[in-house]
């Protein structure tokens, strides 16, 4: 086990204590629903695509784990996760909003009995499985990048590439008021590879199956 991953693994084991200590705000789906508006802009269109920091596809977050929906906002809430728009959207909303929130797009667009494939109908080039072994992906976000061993922690699988290259950038930022992501264990995976080959794994974990999504909404109601 490299020294890498054991401190990372120190990190995740107090992270989950903590979290497993602290007591959690329950989510409300019904209240959620009423709360996205705000959401919608950017997560309501099929294709659309921001501009900053670069242009790329907003992430899919339709059918992501409710307690990372609400963990990201809380770290763009607490500028842990630098973003202008975000952190403003952020600002404004308590621990129960994002509860909300979390609940709501975690079964949003979902079908009831539909499953995953077992195994990935692609398998990764051996030059991509040797990075994503390196980094110890698969031990966070689980088999196939689609079951994440701790509810935190996101769903990749089939995310847009274009988003997930542009987050894993992030990580590597430092000292920038405007872009950057503060996650000691990803900023240290993140730092270990060049952008070339963060592009490389963020390509292939875009192809695999997942119950990511972007379900079209209308911004009237």
């Amino acid at each position: 086990m490299n020294k890498l991953f054991a401190a990372a693994l120190a990190v995740i084991v107090s992270s989950v204590t903590f979290t497993a200590s602290a007591q959690e705000v329950k989510g409300d789906v019904k209240a959620g629903q009423s709360k996205a508006a705000m959401c919608i802009g950017c997560h309501g269109i099929v294709g659309y695509q921001a501009s900053f920091p670069e242009i790329y596809k907003a992430p899919m977050i339709s059918g992501q784990g409710a307690k990372y929906i609400s963990n990201a906002l809380a770290a763009y809430q607490k500028d842990e996760r630098k973003h202008p728009t975000m952190k403003a959207i952020a600002a404004s909303l308590s621990e129960q909003d994002m509860a909300d929130l979390g609940a709501y797009y975690s079964q949003h667009g979902v079908v009831a009995g539909a499953t995953l494939p077992e195994k990935a109908a692609k398998e990764p080039s051996a030059a991509v499985a040797a990075l994503l072994t390196k980094g110890a992906c698969i031990s966070c976000h689980g088999a196939n990048f689609a079951k994440p061993i701790d509810p935190g922690y996101p769903k990749i699988a089939g995310q847009h590439a274009d988003y997930l290259f542009v987050a894993l950038k992030a990580y590597k930022i430092e000292g920038n008021a405007k872009v950057g992501r503060s996650n000691g264990v990803m900023a240290g995976i993140a730092k270990q590879y060049s952008n070339a080959e963060l592009k490389a794994m963020a390509g292939y974990i875009s192809s695999l199956p997942g119950d990511l999504k972007t379900v079209k909404q209308s911004p009237f109601r």
